[in-house]
């Protein structure tokens, strides 16, 4: 079944960390952009025959990200929904996603999310420590978010996960222990069911990333530990975490196996699903393959007449390699045997022969049919991605 995402990309405030396609929007300019949203998803049947792509029309899956989506107003949220009703039909035990920012769920969206079917929410938290949250501009503390955690699972909702990064100015050892303790505490009681662990990206789309990488002081830029220690950090947390019942089944997520995000699965196992909205993604089956679209990443180009954005045809070695390098990112790795029967083994035998070298370095393993990242080679998954696929792109 289809997985649906939507883009809402509009903070109360920007993060000095964020590199995403989102901002501070105006009332005026949300509620365009709401219909904007509506409009595209009626045309979703025209796109995809454009495209000549297979859209499936049972639904098991949305997931409303951002920005925070807990901005919009109750009615704009019921529009969206209904729009994805007239055009889709969403599965009874569907999971249902809002993200979220702590203090930012007002009681009649919270009820009005709910009513429309929102079971699962994920917050951005980011850290349980208040310098450290208020150094990258979040606008909650460690209170604030242990109170909406808890409030969330006492109004019902069945799946409350949050987000943590690894690397935040001012992040030290001790203080990264308190929020695994927070975290794990939170797990005990059952008030928290999922945990995602990124490490703080240093890179020219963010204002924070910038700084760092100009040697500059502003966003306390000169606060952001090295990446060793950032390393040394996630280490840390796959292990606490993992004796905290957050079992790792993704390089950034963890949750008992009845509480993984089965929206955020799709992607690593090459299912279909579409997004709408800004700089939202998509990836459709076809008659010959797989195709990938993207819609603008500038407000401006998204909600104005004729804004395009990019489409990918996927070939048969460009699905092998997504087929590794996703796949790769989940616990349970990949299969050997599925790769050579699906792709060929004209495809399949470089990449075994760089395995290897990648299993001798301890950056993975083989268990059997199952090629697996080991926890020093998730810290440098990219690096292994691309040795294990040189073969194929030469």
């Amino acid at each position: 079944m289809l997985g649906v995402y939507i883009s809402v990309p509009f903070c109360r405030a920007k993060c000095s960390f964020c590199n995403f396609a989102s901002g501070v929007g105006k009332a005026g300019e949300i509620e365009a952009y709401a219909v904007r949203l509506c409009a595209e998803i009626d045309a979703a049947a025209i796109t995809s025959e454009q495209l000549h792509a297979e859209l499936p029309r049972g639904v098991d899956t949305v997931y409303l990200g951002g920005g925070t989506p807990s901005l919009l107003a109750p009615q704009q949220l019921g529009r969206i929904f209904a729009a994805l009703r007239r055009n889709f039909d969403l599965a009874a035990d569907a999971e249902i996603t809002l993200e979220a920012a702590p203090g930012q769920i007002a009681d009649d969206v919270l009820a009005a999310a709910m009513e429309l079917g929102v079971n699962r929410v994920s917050l951005g938290l980011q850290s349980f420590v208040d310098r450290e949250c208020a150094a990258v501009g979040r606008l909650h503390t460690e209170q604030m978010c242990i109170d909406e955690i808890k409030r969330l699972r006492a109004a019902g909702v069945a799946e409350v996960g949050a987000d943590l990064i690894a690397g935040l100015p001012y992040q030290t050892a001790a203080s990264w222990e308190h929020s695994l303790d927070v975290a794990a505490a939170l797990a005990a009681d059952g008030s928290l069911t999922h945990l995602s662990v990124y490490m703080l990206e240093i890179d020219e789309d963010s204002r924070l990333g910038l700084e760092v990488m100009a040697g500059g002081q502003r966003f306390h830029a000169h606060g952001v530990p090295s990446e060793e220690i950032a390393a040394e950090l996630y280490e840390r947390a796959c292990e606490r975490l993992t004796a905290a019942g957050f079992a790792q089944y993704e390089i950034s997520n963890f949750a008992a196996p009845a509480h993984r995000s089965r929206h955020n699965v799709k992607y690593w196992q090459r299912a279909p699903y579409i997004g709408f909205g800004l700089d939202a993604h998509s990836m459709l089956h076809t008659p010959r393959g797989a195709v990938r679209f993207a819609n603008p990443e500038e407000l401006i180009a998204y909600t104005g007449a004729g804004g395009a954005g990019s489409v990918v045809r996927v070939g048969r070695a460009e699905a092998f390699e997504e087929a590794i390098f996703l796949g790769l990112r989940m616990s349970e790795g990949v299969s050997v045997e599925e790769l050579r029967t699906e792709f060929g083994r004209e495809l399949a035998a470089p990449c075994e022969e760089a395995a290897k070298a990648l299993i001798a370095e301890g950056l993975m393993t083989r268990d059997s049919d199952r090629w697996r990242l080991t926890l020093r080679g998730r810290l440098v998954s990219n690096e292994v991605f691309g040795h294990l696929l040189q073969g194929v792109a030469a």
